[in-house]
């Protein structure tokens, strides 16, 4: 009988050690994937004889335009996301707030599961311009629901022995709240920050639609001029900036949470 209890537990200690070091592994090869697609499509582009719509299209001053237009687009997002998710993911754990959860989820919903592109044109219609905030606000409500969902749940997470310790010690409820529950909750939030990260960076290539600029004037040029290296280069582009920020994501989850829960 020793034996089989020897033989059962070996699998479970064995199983988050296998998945630290894929993890590790894929740490360290994703910056790598990026370098090859980004070095490898611009080689590929520029060592083709272009047209002078494509030079001047594909220029490297072109591309690193609209690539920084698109990173800005991005931030601006997450900036907006964390902002708003999280001291409302924080306040909706409180009492005397609980119950109005379901509905600020229920509003993040829609903003999750309604296309990105109609919430831009609506946007636009209803605002009767364009330019870089047409484009970011409607991405950053597509973006809010997993930070929101993840704050809401972290703080669920804790033990509330933690808790009832913190006060037996004399801190406050605000003391409570920044030294135990937040510390915590933030490996919930950095998990729905990296989904909203690449939610933002995939959804920032229609802010083209409404003159924000990104990536996705190059897909749409070269979808319209029949130019399938512009395309390419701006799709492989875009495909490269989602992997380098969903592996800065990894990073966060890795470095900023608890050291004792590591």
């Amino acid at each position: 009988m020793t034996a089989s209890i020897k033989t059962t537990a070996a699998p479970t200690t064995a199983a988050p050690a296998t998945v630290r070091r894929a993890e590790r592994l894929r740490l360290l090869i994703q910056p790598l994937v990026v370098l090859v697609l980004t070095a490898g499509v611009l080689v590929w582009a520029f060592q083709r004889t272009l047209t002078v719509t494509q030079q001047a299209t594909i220029s490297v001053s072109n591309i690193a335009h609209v690539t920084w237009q698109h990173v800005l687009i991005s931030a601006t997002v997450v900036v907006i996301v964390i902002a708003v998710a999280v001291p409302l993911g924080t306040l909706l754990t409180r009492p005397g707030y609980r119950r109005l959860a379901p509905i600020f989820i229920g509003i993040a919903n829609i903003g999750a599961a309604a296309p990105a592109i109609g919430l831009i044109v609506l946007f636009y219609l209803a605002t009767r311009t364009t330019g870089f905030w047409i484009g970011v606000l409607p991405i950053a409500f597509c973006s809010l629901l997993p930070v929101l969902r993840n704050t809401i749940l972290g703080y669920q997470q804790v033990d509330d022995t933690l808790i009832d310790a913190g006060r037996g010690q004399g801190m406050s409820t605000l003391t409570v709240l920044r030294r135990i529950e937040f510390p915590l909750a933030v490996p919930y939030i950095l998990a729905g920050l990296r989904t909203s990260l690449v939610l933002a960076v995939g959804t920032a290539t229609l802010s083209f639609l409404v003159s924000a600029g990104g990536l996705g004037i190059l897909i749409d040029t070269g979808y319209k001029l029949r130019d399938n290296v512009t395309l390419v280069v701006g799709a492989v582009l875009a495909v490269a900036l989602a992997l380098l920020v969903d592996w800065l994501g990894a990073l966060a989850e890795q470095f900023l949470g608890p050291r004792g829960l590591k």
